[in-house]
């Protein structure tokens, strides 16, 4: 799957890490539901840090499609909420 992170570029994420990746959006859905900041802003970089640590980068010349798009780490409570889909920022 490749994910695009707004500002930062895409990365491949292998299907065997998205399970811990649909934690961590579902963390960080609860944390927008319950309007609690300080939780989101945790969860974010927490679920932005393991795409980071488990996705292999693409050259900035590649020209693929994203499947995925997440914000970028400074994005706030409601942009991201903005983003959210019926199954979070990450399906699944």
């Amino acid at each position: 799957m490749i994910v695009r992170i707004m500002g930062e570029g895409q990365v491949e994420i292998a299907a065997g890490d998205l399970a811990v990746l649909n934690d961590l959006d579902g963390q960080l859905e609860a944390a927008i539901e319950a309007g609690e900041e300080e939780a989101f802003r945790a969860r974010l970089h927490a679920l932005l840090d393991q795409v980071r640590l488990v996705g292999k980068a693409l050259p900035d010349e590649s020209l693929e499609p994203s499947e995925l798009i997440l914000p970028p780490a400074d994005a706030s409570m409601e942009e991201v909420r903005e983003m959210l889909g019926d199954e979070g920022l990450i399906p699944g």
